[in-house]
């Protein structure tokens, strides 16, 4: 049974995928405008972020996956016409989409700590595929972070690592 709790969360969290995916396609000068403007209201503050654009190709294109599937199961859940069992359904999908994001972001944020690599993480069932923003291609490295990833679980997970070049 879907309550009002659980609608308004699934609400937000798609408002906030938006949003992010708004932000994330917004032009370099549309960008920049909005950049001078906060700066011209706060204190300076440098922030230097460098990442692929492979990388974030490929979130991107996550994103609008996730954003899709979001979309057709907030479908199901408003239409009156769906039985129950079609509404449950939806939501725990909507609920694992949202767990698997967060399973991705966990794995990201290891590689990041323990190996300092830019890293995109797509997990599916039981298949995590990483891919590496590094002009290194080094085996041992690529096997510690299956180790380090394959840690977090106690059942085997087919883990494969990719090095991109940025």
């Amino acid at each position: 049974m879907v309550n009002k709790r659980n609608l308004w969360f699934v609400t937000l969290f798609s408002l906030i995928l938006v949003l992010s995916i708004y932000y994330v396609t917004l032009s370099d000068s549309s960008l920049s405008k909005i950049i001078e403007q906060v700066q011209e209201k706060s204190a300076p503050v440098s922030v230097n972020v460098e990442e692929s654009s492979m990388l974030v190709s490929l979130r991107i294109q996550e994103d609008e996956e996730v954003l899709e599937e979001t979309e057709n199961y907030q479908a199901i859940l408003l239409d009156a016409k769906k039985t129950l069992q079609e509404k449950n359904n939806a939501y725990n999908s909507l609920m694992a989409l949202r767990d698997k994001k967060a399973e991705e972001e966990k794995i990201e944020k290891k590689i990041k700590e323990e190996f300092s690599f830019d890293s995109f993480v797509k997990v599916k069932e039981d298949n995590i595929h990483v891919v590496l923003s590094s002009t290194e291609h080094d085996a041992a490295s690529a096997n510690n972070i299956i180790r380090s990833i394959q840690s977090l679980y106690q059942d085997k997970k087919y883990i494969t690592v990719k090095f991109q070049a940025s």
